[in-house]
């Protein structure tokens, strides 16, 4: 799909992220997410992109990690998705909000095992000794969660709900004069402007 094909820009993502599903062999669902913590000091990593509609983008995490304390004390995020191979990238900013339980238990229950287990053993963003005692964590996890199917969630394990206020969609062109498609949230829908590149 062209950028001049819809006003909507939930179906052009949709278009894209199908579009980067077929040709991307890695994590077509990547994206850099950025916060900004309590003193305004910016961060950014990659998450995965798990579902995403006219409510939003939603990504899973520990919300004992960094970036799940920025987002409590600053509850605004920037997205990132940029597909090499497309020549292609879109921008999101945001507020952000706690996704439902039940999106989180629903996704959980989809992880692999280890994964699960996983993130009862990691003391995300927190210093860690020595890689031996994350093993020893895992173990002790494995054990303890033996005879339990699925692997319960824990509760800091939650759903953040990046609710756009803005979605800009970039394709690259020859000569740098690539095209740029703005969408910004307006009381009734949204606001569609063509940008310089």
């Amino acid at each position: 799909m062209l950028l001049h094909e819809t006003d909507d820009p939930f179906t052009m993502f949709a278009a894209w992220m199908n579009d980067a599903i077929k040709s991307e062999p890695n994590n077509p669902d990547a994206m850099c997410l950025a916060t900004v913590d309590a003193t305004g000091c910016p961060s950014a990593r990659m998450v995965l992109l798990k579902k995403f509609g006219p409510d939003g983008f939603v990504f899973f995490t520990n919300r004992d990690s960094h970036k799940g304390r920025d987002i409590t004390d600053n509850p605004a995020a920037a997205l990132c998705l940029y597909w090499k191979t497309l020549q292609r990238q879109i921008r999101i900013e945001g507020s952000v909000r706690l996704a439902p339980d039940q999106d989180a238990d629903a996704y959980f229950v989809t992880r692999p095992r280890r994964s699960c287990i996983g993130a009862w053993a990691s003391d995300q963003s927190r210093p860690l000794d020595d890689y031996a005692e994350l093993e020893k964590r895992m173990t002790d996890y494995e054990h303890k969660f033996r005879d339990e199917t699925p692997v319960p969630r824990p509760a800091y394990w939650v759903g953040y709900c990046v609710v756009p206020r803005l979605i800009e969609f970039w394709q690259e062109e020859a000569n740098r004069l690539h095209r740029r498609v703005q969408f910004s949230a307006a009381p009734d829908g949204w606001q569609k402007t063509l940008l310089y590149p």
